[in-house]
């Protein structure tokens, strides 16, 4: 398997099977037979119901859980093997799981920012110069820097539980439900702040959501999950086509996408495969102009 690994194929999943509690009467198989490539930069929505499996397969990426069989290639090196170093792996595939303000215990958000970098072993003035830093990429003023992170609000405390990951400067950065428990505003903030983190730095971005809506102005690729299983895999637009496929599994299209197949079924010639405002928009005014 490694003998094919290309330098732009960062993680690599081959034959990736996870079963709980096996050869009880609890058996439940998590995933089925996954296999996928992520290359270097990509944005991936990673999309399913609860029970899908997308929660199980991030939590193999960077070796929290071992698989039953198969395995995961980080730059052509199989995670899985018994001399591979996975606290450094780590460091460089960072997991932010769903509430992780929940994870912040520090007196103040500077040191709880500083407390990935500082088991790194690194020493005090890069430690503290890389939580500066990402307090800055994620948004946050120097005058929060010494307040308690339980006296922000739900936004600014999920800012802060990123910024402890992108503190230990990974290649990728996993973001199980980032947006979970946000109002409207807090949301569009948070996936706005993702996708200029991706834009500017180049970094790899696994964004798991059981959202569409959320999912659909950001993401380069979308993987839906069904039942442990891989069940679409494309760009937005040809994902979004299996509407009726996506909605047998409690999954449903952007609300963009059933305006737009609503003014198609009446008459209106739209481009059915808009899956944005801004490409609806365009779709729309296009429409008018060939009437």
């Amino acid at each position: 398997m490694t003998e094919i690994i290309k330098e732009d194929m960062l993680i690599v999943i081959d034959h990736l099977n996870c079963i709980y509690e096996a050869g009880t009467s609890m058996e439940v198989a998590a995933l089925r037979d996954i296999n996928l490539v992520i290359p270097k930069g990509q944005f991936v929505g990673l999309i399913g119901h609860t029970g899908s499996g997308k929660s199980s397969l991030v939590q193999h990426l960077n070796g929290l859980l071992k698989p039953t069989s198969g395995t995961i290639y980080f730059h052509g090196q199989d995670i899985f093997d018994k001399d591979y170093n996975l606290r450094e792996l780590r460091g460089k595939v960072g997991l932010v799981f769903q509430y992780p303000e929940h994870q912040l215990f520090e007196a103040d958000v500077f040191s709880d920012v500083c407390f990935g970098p500082k088991n790194l072993g690194l020493d005090q003035k890069e430690v503290q110069l890389r939580a500066y830093e990402a307090l800055k990429q994620v948004g946050m003023d120097d005058d929060y820097f010494y307040q308690s992170p339980f006296d922000l609000s739900g936004g600014q405390k999920r800012r802060v539980a990123i910024a402890g990951v992108l503190a230990m400067k990974p290649e990728v950065l996993i973001l199980d439900e980032p947006t979970a428990g946000l109002d409207p505003k807090g949301r569009d903030e948070i996936l706005g702040l993702i996708k200029k983190l991706q834009t500017e730095t180049g970094m790899t971005i696994v964004l798991v959501s059981h959202s569409m809506d959320d999912v659909a102005n950001y993401v380069d690729r979308i993987i839906v999950m069904n039942k442990g299983q891989i069940m679409l895999d494309g760009v937005p637009k040809e994902v979004f086509s299996h509407v009726q496929e996506l909605e047998a599994v409690g999954l449903a299209a952007p609300q963009v996408t059933y305006i737009m197949h609503q003014l198609s079924q009446n008459g209106f010639p739209v481009d059915t495969t808009a899956t944005t405002i801004a490409e609806a928009k365009e779709a729309i005014l296009k429409a008018l102009h060939s009437i």
